[in-house]
Formats: structure tokens, C-alpha cells, sequence
């Protein structure tokens, strides 16, 4: 048995397997990251952890931040001149959108039509993406627990992008958690709106979930400690289990119990439901509008 952890009640639980590895160190060729903020540093870091060497590795961001430049030490290149680099095999874009037009005027210069393309800016489409920079292009939507290894990602090819780079862009993304690939672009805009939106979704839950607690006579600090160590504990345990969420909810509801007084409201006709249906439905009706 490797080495995992034992929990209070003596069950053995194994670590989380990252098999990204292999598949980043067999990846050959010169990748250019374009934007090293929140999103863009938790992939290179989830890169480098995963072996991905730095010397391979160029970053294109005029503001980077300490943590990013002290890579540099270890051989990852910063704003380098494109006349310097040369055509990259795998250009990934994490600029904002708003200033994706701008920016990537000067990256087109590090692309070739056989470049692969891979952007993870939200509202960017496919077609901007060719026109704008050129390439095989990959539209994707991380999230933020990315920055822990725990993000999902929804990942759309151009038609031309080969199979071998699909298996690339499969390798980078999933060095920051899970990845789901479709075909169809239109569904990218719902996708924005469920996974990548999701998680401000849920820390509300832990704010009111704790404004609620204060309301009902619980000291500030208490709730506010019990709000988000239930809402952590509870998606844990929703990662863990192979459970339907429904059957999870189900289990801690006793018949005419406190738990199932308070789902009466949460599940009424004026509940969560459709108040939940309204945030997508508007959620991804921006993410059209902000469609380039």
C-alpha cells in the first residue's frame, strides 16, 4: 500500500493520483503562456509540478508578478522578443478578453498555422481566435480551483486541430484538475456560466449560509467557521462519494426533521430552483454578449 492518509476512524484513504505527468514530459516543443495572472500562473504552476521542463516554457505578460519572476531562476524565459523565440508549438492565452484584441496583435507574431492555440478567455470565440492570432485553436473554460488542482475545464477543438494536439491541450489543462471536451462551441456559453462562474455561486452560499446562522443568534466568528467548514466539508464529500448529489441530500434529510423544514423553503416553488435557473439563464446570456 503507498503512502495516503489514515482518518480519525482508522479507514485508509489514498492520495489523489495525477497521471498528467507522463503526458506533459512527452509533450515536446516550445510553449508560450500569454497572461501569467490568477488563471495563467495556477497552469504554469500545475506545469512545472507536473515535470513540464522550464526551459521549455516562455511568458508573455507585461505586469508579472514576484512569484511568476522568480521562475526565471529556474529557467522559465519572460518576455522574451518574439525575433528571440521564434514560431512556438503551443501558444495558451490567458490575457483578460477586453484586452485580447490588443495583445494579440504582438502574439501572432510567436504563431504558425500548424501553432496550437489554446484560450481560456471567457466570451472569446473560436472564430476571434483565428482571426485575431491565426493557429489550431482550443477554446477552453477553466475555473478558479484550478489553483488548488481541483478545477474542471471544458475544452472545444476547431476542426483543424489534430488529435495529437487535442492529446497536448488534454495534458496542459489537465495539470489543474478535471477536463471534459465537447463539440459543439455553442455549449461553451452554458459552460461559463455552470463551472466557470460556479464557484462565486458557491462561496455566496457560505456568506449567506453564515449571515443566516447570525441571524438565527450564533456569534459572528462561529458561523461564519461553521458556514465554510460545512460548505467545504459537504463538496468534499460530493467529490468523494459516487453518489448522485440528490441521494447525498436526501441521506441527511430525516422525515420531519430540521433539515427537512428548511429544504420546504429552499425547495419551494419561489426557491432555489428557479432562482437558480434565472442565474444561469442570465450568466449565459452575458457570456454571449461578451462573445467576440
Amino acid at each position: 500500500m503507498g503512502p495516503g492518509l489514515r482518518r480519525d476512524d482508522g479507514e485508509f484513504v489514498e492520495p489523489l493520483v495525477n497521471t498528467t505527468s507522463s503526458a506533459l514530459t512527452n509533450t515536446t516543443g516550445t510553449i508560450a503562456l500569454a497572461g501569467a495572472g490568477k488563471m495563467g500562473g495556477a497552469m504554469l504552476t500545475g506545469w512545472l509540478a507536473q515535470g513540464l521542463a522550464p526551459g521549455r516554457v516562455v511568458v508573455i505578460d507585461p505586469h508579472v508578478s514576484p512569484e511568476i519572476s522568480a521562475l526565471a531562476t529556474q529557467g522559465v524565459r519572460l518576455n522574451p522578443k518574439a525575433q528571440d523565440v521564434g514560431t512556438v508549438d503551443t501558444l495558451v492565452v490567458a490575457v483578460k478578453p477586453q484586452s485580447f484584441r490588443e495583445a494579440g496583435a504582438a502574439l501572432k507574431a510567436f504563431v504558425a498555422p500548424s501553432t496550437l492555440v489554446v484560450s481560456i478567455m471567457a466570451g472569446t470565440t473560436i472564430a476571434a481566435l483565428e482571426e485575431v492570432v491565426g493557429g489550431a485553436v482550443v477554446r477552453a473554460m477553466p475555473n478558479t480551483p484550478a489553483a488548488i488542482g481541483r478545477g474542471i475545464t471544458v475544452a472545444v477543438p476547431a476542426p483543424r486541430v489534430s488529435a495529437a494536439q487535442r492529446d497536448i491541450t488534454d495534458a496542459l489543462l489537465r495539470a489543474t484538475g478535471l477536463v471534459e471536451w465537447v463539440e459543439d462551441e455553442g455549449l461553451m456559453d452554458a459552460v461559463t456560466a455552470v463551472s466557470g462562474s460556479g464557484p462565486a455561486y458557491v462561496f455566496l452560499l457560505a456568506e449567506e449560509l453564515a449571515r443566516a446562522g447570525v441571524a438565527a443568534g450564533l456569534p459572528e466568528q462561529l458561523a461564519t467557521t461553521l458556514a465554510r467548514a460545512t460548505v467545504a466539508g459537504s463538496g468534499e464529500l460530493l467529490h468523494r462519494s459516487e453518489l448522485p448529489s440528490a441521494t447525498l441530500r436526501q441521506n441527511v434529510t430525516s422525515p420531519g426533521g430540521t433539515t427537512a423544514a428548511a429544504l420546504e423553503v429552499l425547495m419551494a416553488n419561489d426557491g432555489m430552483h428557479p432562482l437558480m435557473t434565472r442565474a444561469i439563464a442570465a450568466a449565459t446570456r452575458r457570456s454571449k454578449e461578451l462573445a467576440k
